[in-house]
């Protein structure tokens, strides 16, 4: 199977690579993984570094809060945000919050050694629905712990199918998953993963964030005149 997984990365990756003579967006995607991560990041041996990783807008709108707090907490870690998909990093490649942000490599054996040799991090954060075999194979077998926080999990999904057992191993490499509520939290105990804490969704931190930084706009609170405003 894992087999089967890796061709099924490589297929993917010639897909995109054949798409972005026609497709915008998969351009992005290839052009984006030129980068020499070992020649543009020589000196980060010395940093104690976090490595944050979202699909794309939507999970990196769920990981923000996550990422401010740790950054709040922890001021003398670096912090990596990778994207896998354009439309995350084209809108997020100048976030303040992280010192580096960069596209992460297709996720073949190569691929995930090379750039944890790089980036070495101390501590990784995956946001809700990011599986990526070969880069878990290598964060577990470096002892390195690796999160995946604001996850939901549901009955239908292939790691609670009977042939879902290279699903259900890629999970046991996480060291521990915060999920949104408490089914997902018994699906996982029901396939023998025990390291979880419920901690809610945090799109809903980051909503409150946006609601807390609000700002008055004067022409507005003209036009509503103290009503209600749909």
């Amino acid at each position: 199977m894992h087999f089967i997984y890796n061709l099924g990365v490589r297929f993917y990756t010639l897909a995109i690579t054949i798409a972005a003579l026609f497709n915008t967006k998969a351009k992005q995607w290839v052009e984006g993984r030129k980068v020499d991560y070992k020649s543009q990041f020589l000196n980060l041996r010395s940093v104690q570094l976090a490595w944050f990783h979202c699909a794309s807008l939507g999970e990196f709108e769920q990981g923000r809060p996550v990422i401010e707090r740790f950054r709040s907490e922890f001021p003398n870690y670096k912090i990596l945000l990778t994207f896998f998909s354009p439309s995350g990093y084209e809108v997020r490649k100048n976030y303040a919050g992280a010192d580096y942000i960069v596209y992460l490599p297709a996720d073949t054996p190569q691929n995930a050694k090379r750039f944890i040799d790089t980036f070495e991090p101390s501590i990784v954060f995956f946001v809700k629905y990011e599986f990526w075999r070969n880069y878990l194979e290598e964060l577990h077998r470096r002892q390195i712990p690796t999160i995946l926080f604001s996850s939901i999990f549901r009955e239908n999904q292939v790691f609670f199918k009977w042939y879902g057992g290279f699903f259900r191993q890629t999970v046991s490499l996480l060291s521990h998953i915060l999920v949104q509520n408490k089914n997902s939290a018994e699906l996982l105990q029901s396939i023998g993963y025990q390291n979880i804490t419920i901690a809610g969704d945090t799109r809903f931190d980051r909503v409150k964030q946006i609601a807390d930084a609000r700002k008055n706009i004067e022409i507005a609170e003209r036009f509503k005149n103290n009503q209600e405003v749909f």
